[in-house]
């Protein structure tokens, strides 16, 4: 009870001091919190409206996907006959069953042809107003479409796009390019996740989305009382025969709810990986701030123990402030995560998913995790720091505060601290000479803990020369108070390194990152520099197909030399080994697309592949089925005939563009694909005339003016947007490394004014020999810069060591440039100066505001 007593005695006298390192485990506690509430809140949304929005069973074309998605390479969905509805009310246990139409390869623009599509990247579904989305949707404003020239929208779409009763919507899908004005909007019932739906009475939605009547996509069965979904599903089948896809209203919801799984998976556990980031860094500002309370407290701690305490109990008084500081962080943390968690799903509605408060879900088991990870995370980072209290001897009373450093534990650290940096390089080394990228993900990984553990542990002794050789550069020119400032930094670098430590685990990974990425947009531009031959793609955004009426606009665009289409066609194929690959797919192209896109080859010509019942495979595809020049490979289209095709050229595996693709003519797939089987154009190619580029390139926009869902792109415009992209997924991450860095900042605060605190009576007398408080303050925060520069540069260093490594991966893959992004990283190094500002300004202020002579008398 005295221990416990004197804990708590303890913790409340410097509760102040604790105060930082208590928002550290807060924030880290509130992330990890706040992404469970947040991904089991997403889940229980969409676990509601797959349960509502499914009958209780489905029947669709037997190419219809689980999820619902029924758009095939045609760019129609697949059908059944509307002849199915009746047969299927006939079906024993059927109380009713209703036939729809729906697509989601579809592209829905305003009388200005601005696209309707959410940003968020749900899906816009194009279907017929029937029974079962009336059970999910009310009409608010005017009335349900009667007629082609009417459409329905959903209340979340108009709202966005101003769209109100009479406005112009043009849909456009395979079939065309169909007009109607706006007839009603209706309201969701349930949560919308974000998808933008548009309604068409059954017949003008059959015409539009299919290009004929007397088809559904799907039939939604109701069952009688008493029938299961599992018997009603049973009967069904049975009455159908084969050739259709049954599933239970479970079946539907699974399928779907899996597909959200997968995404919210990799959203949850990218999440969490960031709060284990700002947990890591807050372990390093809760070590430093026990270390120095104890260093603080030594004088006290000797009083202790000289009149009985024993170095377990002063153990565990440590542990249990410890104890009670992760206690009280968590708990805040809790709440905290749970309006983070608020926030995310304000912000996904911003972006278009709208998520209701009502459907907030707090399972039992999210505080629990919060509680006991900041808890033991906060106990073992204090575990160090208490052992050091327990060893205290009762001498220590006698002597002025502060324990001696042990030089041969810093000795010992220092070997053990080189011995794994050492070792992280010779396994950062074994992956950049690796020949394969599985061997060499392994070796990197282990080579990035090694040397980032390697690093913390030498951060003593890398301080003591990094912090002298910064201060030589920036310190120096602020005379005899930056040489003060640089010998602060020095004079305890275990508690310099471990304050840089906390910075450069943030900025090592912003570095690594930045690297990559930088590497990633070089590699592919050069790629595309020395492969594209042609001046423009047109393709659709979305991964739609192209029309024939879009084809036709395209071909006859004036000032173009060469058009070329480009298809791909699913088949199956058996090779010379007599294997059978099924799920792979013919990549099938106008000749000249072998001028458009100057594919490497091992072996053969690639224009020798466009001839007639000839081929080309790639080199890792050759290699596993014993394919050389001249092998006949029996090919199976879809949908078509079975070809022998004769392989002419072996393209390389070290290609960015197109990498593992497998060439035909189409003149060669139209031999043995039926044309109205043939799928339809994924992308084109377009070259201009000689010196004709410019007005060609207006001409492309021009003549796709009615066709908003392609988007024409020179080669720069292609780079550009190759580069938003993976900026956009950079600024993501280093969004998220931010809660890192935020944990980092506070402990250069904690560090700085628990320094002050412990130099209280060296403060007073320096402003007794005439240090102004101007100067005292600029000092400090100096010193502040120094440990943030020192934690930059080691950061960044280590990051560009870990990122040029991983680039020699990306090589394998054909990605061979590595670019160092300077701008950025220069960026970063100078911001890091201005971090070390900020944080300084609380202590420095603090530091300037002592009384002197109270400071002097401080013992």
């Amino acid at each position: 009870m005295t221990v416990l007593k004197t804990s708590l005695r303890n913790f409340l006298a410097h509760k102040g001091r604790m105060a930082l390192s208590a928002i550290a485990v807060l924030l880290s506690v509130a992330f990890v919190c706040g992404t469970l509430v947040f991904t089991d809140t997403m889940n229980t949304t969409f676990d509601k409206l797959f349960q509502v929005t499914s009958s209780d069973v489905t029947v669709s074309a037997k190419g219809a996907s689980d999820t619902g998605e029924t758009t095939s390479d045609t760019g129609k969905p697949p059908v059944l006959p509307a002849a199915a509805v009746g047969r299927i009310e006939r079906a024993p246990g059927v109380k009713s069953a209703e036939g729809t139409v729906f697509s989601t390869s579809v592209t829905v623009v305003d009388g200005d042809k601005e696209k309707l599509s959410p940003t968020s990247g749900a899906p816009t579904i194009v279907g017929n107003w029937n029974a079962n989305d009336a059970r999910t949707m009310k009409i608010t404003t005017g009335a349900a479409p009667h007629g082609a020239g009417q459409i329905m929208v959903d209340a979340d779409t108009a709202k966005k796009h101003h769209l109100k009763l009479g406005d112009d919507i043009g849909v456009i899908t395979a079939v065309g390019t169909h007009h109607a004005r706006v007839s009603g909007i209706a309201t969701f019932t349930v949560t919308n996740p974000g998808a933008a739906i548009f309604y068409l009475d059954t017949k003008t939605a059959q015409q539009a989305l299919v290009g004929t009547t007397g088809v559904f996509t799907n039939v939604n069965v109701t069952a009688d009382q008493g029938v299961t979904d599992a018997r009603l599903k049973r009967d069904v089948s049975t009455t159908l025969g084969t050739g259709y896809k049954v599933q239970t209203a479970k079946e539907v919801a699974d399928a779907n709810q899996q597909d959200v799984k997968s995404f919210l998976d990799v959203m949850r556990y990218a999440m969490l990986g960031f709060a284990g980031i700002a947990f890591l860094v807050g372990i390093f500002l809760i070590i430093n701030t026990f270390s120095m309370l104890v260093a603080q407290r030594t004088r006290e701690i000797g009083l202790m123990r000289a009149i009985g305490s024993s170095r377990r109990q002063v153990n565990r008084s440590v542990l249990i402030e410890a104890l009670l500081l992760g206690v009280v962080g968590s708990v805040l943390g809790v709440g905290a995560g749970v309006g983070i968690a608020v926030g995310l799903m304000k912000l996904m509605g911003q972006i278009g998913m709208h998520l209701s408060t009502d459907d907030l879900t707090v399972a039992w088991t999210t505080p629990v995790a919060g509680v006991v990870l900041g808890v033991v995370v906060t106990v073992l980072a204090a575990y160090l720091p208490a052992r050091r209290a327990g060893k205290i001897s009762p001498m220590a009373a006698l002597r002025d505060a502060g324990a001696p450093a042990d030089a041969r534990a810093g000795v010992i650290r220092a070997v053990i601290g080189l011995v794994l940096t050492g070792a992280g390089a010779a396994g950062l080394a074994a992956a950049a000479a690796s020949d394969h990228a599985t061997t060499g993900s392994a070796w990197l990984g282990l080579g990035i803990v090694l040397t980032l553990i390697g690093f913390v542990v030498i951060g003593p002794l890398l301080a003591s020369g990094v912090v002298r050789v910064l201060g030589a550069i920036v310190l120096r020119v602020f005379g005899p108070v930056g040489r003060m400032a640089e010998r602060n930094a020095l004079r305890n670098p275990r508690r310099t390194g471990a304050t840089g430590a906390a910075l450069m685990i943030g900025l090592a990974l912003v570095a690594c990152l930045s690297v990559v990425g930088s590497s990633m947009v070089a590699s592919a531009t050069d790629q595309l520099d020395k492969t594209v031959g042609a001046d423009f793609i047109v393709q659709s955004d979305n991964g739609s197909v192209i029309t024939p009426q879009a084809v036709d606009a395209l071909k006859s665009t004036p000032g173009l030399e060469r058009v070329t289409e480009y298809k791909i066609l699913p088949v199956t194929m058996t090779t010379p080994d007599g294997k059978v690959s099924k799920n792979e797919s013919l990549n099938a192209a106008d000749p000249s697309y072998a001028e458009d896109l100057r594919t490497k080859t091992v072996q053969g010509d690639l224009a020798d592949a466009y001839g007639a019942d000839s081929m080309s495979v790639f080199a890792g595809f050759a290699k596993d089925h014993g394919i050389k020049l001249g092998s006949k490979v029996g090919v199976a289209f879809k949908d078509g005939r079975t070809a022998e095709l004769t392989v002419r050229a072996i393209t390389s595996d070290e290609v960015v563009v197109d990498k593992g693709a497998m060439y035909v003519s189409i003149a060669t797939a139209k031999k043995y694909v039926p044309a109205d089987k043939m799928p339809l154009d994924l992308l084109f190619f377009a070259t201009a005339k000689e010196g004709q580029q410019d007005a060609a390139y207006k001409a492309l926009k021009a003549s796709l003016h009615d066709y908003p869902q392609y988007t024409v792109r020179d080669q720069t415009d292609y780079k550009q947007a190759l580069k938003d992209q993976i900026g956009q997924l950079l600024n993501l991450i280093y969004g998220l490394l931010a809660l890192a860095i935020i944990v980092a900042v506070l402990g250069v605060v904690n560090t700085l004014a628990l320094s002050v605190v412990e130099r209280t009576r060296e403060i007073g007398l320096m402003r007794a020999i005439g240090l102004s408080r101007r100067q005292l303050r600029r000092m400090i925060r100096l010193e502040s810069v120094v440990i943030a520069l020192f934690g930059a540069l080691l950061g960044l260093g280590l990051g560009m060591g870990w990122g040029a490594t991983a680039q020699k991966l990306l090589a394998l893959q054909g990605l061979k440039v590595l670019d160092i992004p300077w701008p950025t990283i220069i960026t970063v190094f100078i911001a890091s100066a201005f971090v070390g500002l900020f944080a300084a300004l609380i202590p420095a202020f603090r530091a300037g505001r002592m009384n002197v002579l109270s400071a002097i008398a401080t013992e």
